[in-house]
């Protein structure tokens, strides 16, 4: 084949090609401000993959755990997964090349390859009807899906990392009153001891003294039990099986005025769960206009070279293809895409029901958990604390018995544990509370972190 037959087939080929286009070759900036993406993985950033030690703040664990968390880290990787689909969706169809050579091994004076026909033909599919457009569209907008289902996985992380940071600081709570009792309790059975030896109580109450003294112990065992689970589970939550911090710290006795159930309504629209679903929308549109433009059928151009070795002669070929949408015209796919965007209203309109109902009822938790603390704080305790206090003065002057010191001691230590477990109970409804309407519950204090974080006082 001559060079004239080269030089028309590599203009041809220039006439067909054409580049991609710009918004294919990147991917697209997000929601965080970072051009590349939002979500760094280890080949972008180094990680710090060490256990959080020493004395903990809740914000300090809050920050490792979004970094180390591995249900985030799927959800960053699906991010990745989906942007990459989405510049593969822009990309244009591959031109094609085929070279024929024919009339040659045959018989006679087709024997040789003097008397052959050479053609190369390059053909590229032309995409009509704003496809690949739509179909880049829809890829984004199903990325942008993903990043709505990595902001509710990271709602819920940081609701179970602040609901488990609120346990472990009760239960050190806990194991501090625990301790408490416990060394009361000693001092109390060494008192009794000494009355007995000295004549003024029947030895019975030393037998009754050292059964509290060993059932405290087993109390104290029991905390120290919880509260090494609970620090497991907290560590857990940034993939780490044991706990490497020595404790956490916070203002578990801090409480914060409450908003009133329609103003907490009027705030469930910043839940991810509800704000997805105006993109999610958007995207059924979108992939209902992806199916209707793949009812106009696809263009094919091409143009070659042919060479006729019996006469030397060359000449240009030129072919266009272009399907009948006859039968198939996309009908089935455009019903189905209609479809599933009515299902989506559909789930939209549960779901505004459904997180409705659950406000309603975390609400209706944390007003009884608010009310609970408030009445132990300012009536139970006050009371029982000072029943304590007198009974302890006059068993020193055998004004009580020992059973009377028991109750009393009793009544104290259970109305404070009463006490500490109702204020784990409210941190944990403010948690939930603010993970529905998807901001702090107290705009002015900053909620759950900062109330849990503030000095105690």
């Amino acid at each position: 084949m001559n060079a004239l037959l080269w030089r028309m087939a590599v203009c041809a080929l220039a006439m067909i090609l054409f580049a991609p286009p710009a918004s294919a070759q990147k991917i697209k900036p997000n929601l965080y401000g970072n051009s590349e993406g939002r979500l760094f993985l280890k080949k972008d950033a180094p990680r710090d993959a060490r256990d959080l030690t020493g004395v903990l703040t809740l914000r300090q664990v809050a920050a490792h755990i979004l970094l180390h968390n591995p249900d985030l880290q799927a959800f960053q990787l699906e991010i990745r997964a989906r942007e990459a689909r989405a510049l593969q969706e822009g990309l244009m169809p591959n031109p094609q090349v085929q070279a024929v050579v024919q009339d040659v091994l045959g018989s006679g004076r087709f024997s040789g390859a003097s008397d052959s026909e050479n053609q190369v033909l390059f053909t590229q599919w032309i995409e009509l009807g704003g496809k690949r457009t739509k179909r880049e569209t829809a890829a984004n907008l199903n990325t942008e899906l993903a990043e709505w289902d990595y902001e509710t996985a990271r709602m819920n992380v940081l609701t179970d990392t602040a609901k488990a940071y609120v346990d472990v600081l009760a239960r050190q709570e806990a194991l501090k009153l625990v301790r408490e009792l416990e060394a009361l309790s000693e001092r109390l059975h060494t008192a009794v001891t000494e009355r007995v030896k000295a004549g003024k109580v029947p030895p019975i109450d030393e037998v009754k003294a050292a059964v509290t003294l060993s059932t405290t112990r087993m109390q104290r065992q029991q905390a120290e039990n919880e509260l090494y689970a609970a620090r497991r589970r907290l560590a857990a939550l940034w993939g780490r099986s044991l706990a490497a911090f020595d404790l956490v710290e916070g203002n578990l006795y801090g409480i914060q005025s409450l908003p009133e159930l329609d103003e907490l309504e009027a705030r469930l629209k910043r839940n991810p769960d509800l704000a997805r679903w105006a993109t999610e929308m958007i995207h059924r549109d979108a992939v209902i206009d992806l199916e209707e433009s793949r009812s106009v059928p696809d263009l094919q151009l091409g143009v070659g070279a042919r060479r006729v070795q019996e006469s030397r002669d060359n000449t240009v070929m030129f072919q266009i293809q272009l399907p009948i949408q006859l039968f198939d015209r996309n009908q089935g796919a455009i019903a189905e895409a209609h479809y599933r965007k009515s299902k989506v209203e559909a789930q939209k309109r549960a779901a505004e029901i459904r997180l409705q109902t659950v406000l309603s009822n975390h609400h209706a938790r944390l007003m009884n958990a608010h009310t609970q603390v408030t009445s132990l704080k300012n009536q139970v305790l006050p009371g029982a604390k000072m029943a304590f206090d007198a009974v302890q003065e006059g068993y020193r002057f055998g004004k009580f018995g020992y059973l009377e010191v028991i109750d009393s001691q009793r009544t104290w230590f259970e109305a404070r544990k009463q006490y500490l477990n109702a204020l784990g109970e409210y941190h944990s409804a403010v948690a939930d509370v603010e993970r529905l309407i998807g901001a702090p519950l107290n705009q002015k204090l900053g909620g759950a972190v900062a109330t849990v974080e503030d000095s105690q006082r």
